[in-house]
Formats: structure tokens, sequence, C-alpha cells
């Protein structure tokens, strides 16, 4: 190999008007290698890496993955069964081969520099091309780096090489013909390993982005359509679901699109690998919105279009994320609640049934007769339209309060007709009790005023208004006001 890099280099120099001197450095490294103690005196650490102590204990490397005329394709393949040993002595020596690129660049550059006229311009040209094949050798010594890194290589030694590849790609080749940028730029805008690979991949990555969302798509509309036959699944629950399909699919499809584009994945994941114990601890809140919401969707203690209360918040459920459930109140007033607090408090679900009893409670006068009253509700609730015969109405009296008597009128309705029964019901049964001449009373309390020295009750109106008798107890205890006292055993209103 090192002998065919002396001729290549050879060729290289006498087709160039210059002469350039031999390379101590190339001298140093073949005789390193010949003499077999390369492992102490190269400053590269590769020959420790693979565990070797010199050249001759490195099996021999097949010819091919050693021809700077190998393409890509063909090396990553000749590059598999090669092992850790084997892959450190391939990259010693494609970092002489780059090496050699570098230093006839570098010498074309430096005569250049020293040129002008019809020899600048070759000198130019010749330097193009030396630039673009140091571009195709450096992308072949990456793919033997990585090879090696994945064999298991040394940080420290594969390292070194790296840090020699990116001194070689950061060398700024200083060109003053803008003839020779040009055409430069226009042969690796032509070249197949170059503008035109680079076109390639990025229409590639283009349609392969929309080919994977239109997949994800139409994958996630079979999904909806499959998981919409499961009655037993809730609305929650299969929003849920086609979300999580949507973007594994999108997720698996980036992955191919980054394998076809060559990326190598593995650093993003033990990126997100490391990564993943700072964000769980940032987003420990919401992580346990996240757990919560699964409970939610899996118990399914309401759906969609339901109306609940939630820790003293009312209103309809619109949506439930990951992290949060969305409720409109009747008033039209959009609430967001973390799931966390969903389900930490206590959950009525008022439409979780078919059918709903209307608690309607009547009160009526002592003086009115009970049975009558019961026989005008009756009426009622048998004329409306969407009580429900079965279950039967609940018809009772539940309690004697201090003004009044209470009855509880209880029909049966559908869900959602709930409010409509409630309101018509109360509006209809008040009509009734005026037209059948039963009260429905006000707060009342009956006063007694008694004299401190015995048991006739005294009147106010015992002792008229007159300067003498402002000051009497009697007329002192007893209201201002007439309108508002009346005399023993009848009512007076309370304001």
């Amino acid at each position: 190999m090192r002998a065919y890099l002396s001729v290549v280099l050879a060729l290289a120099l006498a087709a160039s008007p210059l002469t350039l001197a031999p390379s101590p450095t190339i001298a140093t490294e073949e005789a390193l290698v010949d003499s077999g103690a390369e492992a102490h005196a190269r400053p590269l650490s590769a020959a420790s890496d693979a565990g070797v102590a010199g050249r001759d204990e490195v099996p021999p490397l097949p010819p091919e993955v050693l021809h700077p005329e190998i393409s890509l394709e063909e090396l990553e393949m000749r590059l598999v069964p090669l092992t850790r040993t084997e892959l450190a002595a391939l990259a010693r020596e494609w970092l002489l081969i780059v090496k050699a690129n570098a230093e006839e660049a570098m010498n074309v550059q430096i005569a250049l520099a020293q040129s002008d006229g019809a020899a600048a311009e070759r000198l130019g040209e010749r330097l193009s091309r030396l630039m673009d094949e140091r571009r195709i050798l450096i992308d072949k010594f990456n793919v033997v780096l990585n090879g090696w890194e994945k064999k298991g290589a040394r940080e420290d030694a594969i390292g070194e090489f790296r840090t020699y590849r990116d001194a070689v790609i950061g060398g700024v080749i200083r060109v003053s013909n803008i003839k020779i940028m040009l055409s430069g730029l226009t042969a690796w805008l032509a070249a197949e390993d170059g503008g035109i690979a680079f076109a390639k991949k990025i229409a590639i990555a283009i349609l392969a982005l929309y080919g994977l969302i239109l997949a994800a798509k139409i994958i996630r509309a079979f999904v909806r359509r499959r998981i919409g036959r499961v009655r037993e699944a809730s609305k929650l629950l299969r929003a849920f679901l086609v979300g999580v399909v949507y973007w594994v699919v999108l997720f698996i499809g980036l992955m191919l699109v980054l394998a076809m584009l060559g990326v190598d994945s593995t650093a993003l994941f033990a990126l997100f690998g490391g990564a993943s114990v700072i964000i769980g601890l940032a987003l420990q809140d919401t992580l346990g919105n996240f757990a919560n919401g699964l409970m939610i969707m899996v118990n399914r203690p309401f759906d969609e279009g339901d109306y609940v209360d939630i820790g003293g918040t009312t209103g309809t459920v619109r949506s439930v994320s990951i992290v949060a459930t969305t409720v409109t109140t009747p008033d039209n007033r959009g609430i967001v609640i973390p799931n966390k607090q969903v389900w930490g408090n206590v959950i009525t679900n008022f439409t979780a049934n078919e059918t709903r009893r209307v608690d309607l409670v009547f009160s009526i006068g002592y003086d009115d007769d009970i049975p009558d009253a019961i026989q005008v509700l009756k009426h009622a609730v048998a004329a409306h339209p969407l009580t429900l015969e079965n279950p039967a109405p609940t018809i009772a009296v539940v309690s004697l309060a201090e003004s009044s008597v209470d009855i509880l009128c209880g029909p049966w309705v559908k869900t959602g007709d709930y409010l409509t029964v409630y309101r018509e019901l109360t509006s209809d049964v008040k009509a009734r009790f005026d037209a059948a001449g039963i009260t429905i009373p006000y707060p009342q309390r009956e006063l007694h005023l008694h004299a401190a020295s015995g048991d006739v009750p005294v009147r106010p109106s015992d002792f008229p208004a007159t300067a003498e008798n402002a000051n009497h107890p009697a007329r002192a205890a007893a209201p201002v006001s007439n309108d508002a006292t009346s005399a023993e055993g009848e009512y007076g209103h309370e304001s």
C-alpha cells in the first residue's frame, strides 16, 4: 500500500510543473511501519486500542478496502466482517491516504500563490480536482471510523483520528481567481457524489416526509374506524389511542427516513436517554397529569359531552387531553382543569344514566288541603309530554317547615330533557296552584307580647302614642310600624 501511494504521489508530482520535496513525515511513517515499532512511536493510539504491539500482529487487510477508488457502498459492506484490530489498522491506512492528498494540495496551493497567467489557471484546476478528491476520501475515512467505533474503539484512540480529520476539513484554501472558485463549485454540483447526491438526498427527504405524513393520516383514519366499532371504549379513550398510533407511525417513519439518508440514529437515542432523567424531573407535574389522564380514559368516569361536577366546577366535558380536561360551563365559559385535580376530586356525572328524576319541592300553607295539592301535582306531571310513566313519579310530603308544608314532586325523564322539564313543570305547577286556590306561603312567624306581671297579653294599642307613654316598656318593645305588627293569634309578614 505504501508503495502504491508513493507511485501515485510521484505521478502527481511529475504531472505538476513544480518540483516538490518528499515529505519527511511520510518517510517517517513508512519507516515506522517497516520496523514494526509504530505502536510506540506513532502519535495516534490506534495500535494500543487494537490491543497489539506491532504491525506483524495485525491480520492482512483485504486489498479492496485500501483502494482509494472504492465506492462508499462497497466499502461499508466490506467493513462488516472486519474486527476491531483490523479496523484500527485500516483507519491508519486511510489517514495516510487523506494526508497524502492534503500534502499535495498544500504544495499546489503554494505554487498557485507564486504563479499567474496560464500556469495559475492550470494549477487552480488541479487544486479544484484535489479538493474534490479530498472530500470523497474524507467521506470514506468517516465510514472507516464509524465502523471502527461500532466495533468498540476507545474514545481517546478514535478521537485523535477525528481531530486530524476535522483539521484537514477546516483547512483554508486561498484561491484568488474567481474562475477557479466557480469551476470548483460547478464541478461539485455536477458530480454524482457531490451536488447531485446532495440534491437526491434532499428530494428523498422531502418526498419521504410527505409520504410519511400521508401514511400516518391514512393509518390514523383506519384505526379510528376500527376503534369506533368497540362500544366499550369511550370517546376519550378512542381519541387518545388514535393520537398515539399517529405519533408512533410518524416516529418510526422518521427513523426509517434518517436511515435512508445515512444518518446514524444511535446518537439520537443516546441523547434522548441521557436527557430523559432531566426532562422527567422538570416535568413531574406534567407527567403526573399524563398518568391521571390515562386513569380517566381507562376508568371512564365521564365522556365527551357529559354534564359533570368536578370539584365544584360544573359544565359539559368538551375534551380530555393527556394533561388536562376542558369543561364548558352553562354560561359558555371554557375551564381547563389539570387531570391531576380531576382524578383527585369527587366527580359527579349528571348524564351517566339514560334517565333522571327531576326533584321539585313545592310548599303549601298549613290551611291548604294536602290531598288536593298532591292531586294537582299528579295532573301537572301527567300532562307534561316529556315525563315518563315508568318509573312512576314520586309525589309525597317530605317536611313540615316553619311556615309551610313541603311536598316533593319527582317525575322521571330522559337525561337530555332534565332542564326542560325542570323549568316548564315549575311554571305549570305555580299556575295550577293559583287556579286551585292553593297558596304558596311566605315565611311567617307568630308574635305574642305579655305583661311582665301577668299572663294578660299587652297590645301596643293599649298605650296611645303620647308623650307620657313614649317610654313605656310595652310600647318600647313593640315594633314601630303598625303594618309589621298584629294582635295575638294573627299572622304578620316577616321581611
